[in-house]
């Protein structure tokens, strides 16, 4: 018995040098690309905007009588580069603008508190810097779906539109296991550090219409910035801002709400949940979509023509 014991230990030990060593490996090659990657993240594909003393980094491209502001899930690394598949799709009659918030893409990551209150007043004042003038169409995927109906509420004259991708609600938070998801962002800041994280983008896990250039473009922000301090606190704010959003009534403007098959959410009654709330609305259209949580990323041609249609209803 003592001597398998001793076995057991001594194969134990192994097994923890081995992955020892090869976390070290990680780390060290992941540090390197860093350093290799650093020239490809000094060019922003964006304007870069001061606001509140840090950089923010907005995305224009397209001219057209209506204006389209994507805004993006929380976690996601690159908005610019995410919602290409869709954008790419609408610019020839469309203005198209991407937000990369604060802890996204080429914006800088802030340490501080990540209130969707702070959120809407810096990206309202990043759009007036940059001379994008309401009304807006807001194009939210995910969690900036509580963004899209807070500003909707507080500034109704900017909002003309919502087109939900996929996007968050205040009872998609009901049941949300918040201490559990704060876990989960913990380890993946951690594998971010160790260079983990790298593993996890790779090519076939990116929007597939990227190019080359661009994939290694969206991994190499992703490895810097993935899970950072602002979009940790961002879903901090969660509960906070559900609750503000209560305290109003829902803005009865018109809304095109996309809806995945909800497995990738963690949600149960995903799509239910969205029935629900549009139901309360005079002008809202519900489209289930059998796909991931990335819509724009599954069937943009689709949502782009179906879009077009909505927009051009709008009175």
């Amino acid at each position: 018995m003592i001597k398998a014991f001793k076995i057991i230990g001594k194969s134990l030990l192994i097994i923890l040098i081995i992955l020892i060593i090869f976390l070290l490996i990680v780390f060290i090659y992941n540090k390197t690309m860093l350093h290799k990657e650093k020239m490809l993240l000094d060019n922003p594909l964006g304007e870069m905007i001061e606001v509140d003393g840090h950089n923010m980094c907005i995305y224009t491209e397209g001219e057209g009588e209506h204006t389209l502001v994507f805004l993006s899930g929380s976690g996601t690394a690159s908005p610019i580069l995410d919602f290409r598949s869709l954008y790419s799709l609408l610019d020839d009659d469309y203005k198209i603008v991407v937000i990369e918030k604060f802890g996204y893409g080429f914006s800088d990551v802030v340490n501080s508190e990540r209130s969707f209150d702070t959120i809407l007043r810096q990206d309202r004042e990043a759009l007036s810097k940059v001379g994008i003038e309401a009304p807006f169409i807001l194009c939210p995927h995910s969690m900036s779906g509580l963004e899209a109906i807070l500003w909707a509420q507080e500034y109704p004259d900017e909002v003309e539109a919502i087109v939900g991708l996929d996007m968050s609600l205040p009872r998609s938070y009901d049941n949300f296991n918040f201490s559990r998801t704060g876990l989960y962002q913990k380890v993946a800041a951690i594998g971010r550090e160790l260079g983990i994280v790298r593993f996890y983008y790779s090519d076939s896990s990116l929007p597939q219409m990227l190019s080359k250039e661009e994939k290694a473009l969206y991994r190499a922000i992703a490895c810097k910035k993935a899970v950072n301090d602002a979009v940790i606190n961002e879903g901090l704010a969660i509960p906070e801002a559900v609750k503000k959003i209560d305290g109003a009534p829902k803005p009865d403007i018109p809304m095109l709400m996309y809806v995945s098959d909800g497995k990738e959410t963690g949600v149960e009654n995903w799509a239910d949940i969205q029935k629900m709330y549009a139901s309360e609305l005079s002008n809202s259209v519900v489209i289930e979509l059998d796909c991931g949580h990335y819509v724009h990323n599954y069937k943009q041609e689709q949502i782009a023509k179906e879009m077009r249609e909505f927009i051009e209803n709008i009175e």
